[in-house]
């Protein structure tokens, strides 16, 4: 985990948008047993990466196997073990964990070689493992963000088809802090 956050240090009084029965039902990992993807929506700042952090530390301490990386390092995993003619390796390793988390999806534009190594994540774990993914664009600028509208599509079919969406407005906790 890049950080030790958990649920009790969310200010949920800050983001009103966020539904704190919801996310406390997360917490339960019920989730896991379903293999559903939370998915967090929103502008940067406002607690994604700690809401998924939480859960994810939560699933560390129940004994679930779980592995956060963001989408960047994520690509450029994939990106050097298919240099080094270990890709298959490599996507079994983000396969293996009961969770997975991806971070910041959106960050940065995908070129069709990434959004292939993308899909090739989603698809091998969907109905096998779930995947807490955080990201700031929305469903319908993944097109862009990935290059190709079809291979937006196919990975957004998998994702979303046991997903649990939340969508966070508010003001950035670190425009708060200053």
């Amino acid at each position: 985990m890049p950080f030790r956050k958990t649920i009790d240090e969310f200010n949920f009084s800050i983001q009103p948008t966020i539904d704190e029965r919801r996310i406390r039902e997360l917490m339960t990992l019920s989730f896991l047993k379903e293999h559903e993807n939370p998915i967090f929506l929103g502008s940067p700042g406002i607690g994604k990466t700690h809401l998924a952090v939480s859960i994810g530390l939560q699933a560390i301490f129940q004994g679930y196997k779980t592995y956060f990386v963001s989408a960047h390092d994520l690509i450029i995993q994939l990106r050097k073990a298919d240099t080094d003619g270990k890709l298959e390796l490599k996507l079994r390793s983000f396969v293996k964990p009961r969770l997975l988390i991806i971070d910041e999806m959106g960050y940065m534009k995908l070129d069709i070689g990434d959004a292939h190594y993308l899909f090739q994540v989603i698809a091998r774990r969907y109905e096998k493992g779930s995947i807490i993914l955080t990201s700031n664009k929305s469903f319908g600028e993944w097109g862009e963000m990935v290059g190709n509208p079809v291979i937006a599509t196919a990975i957004l079919d998998r994702l979303l088809h046991h997903s649990r969406i939340f969508n966070l407005n508010g003001e950035s906790y670190r425009q708060l802090e200053k």
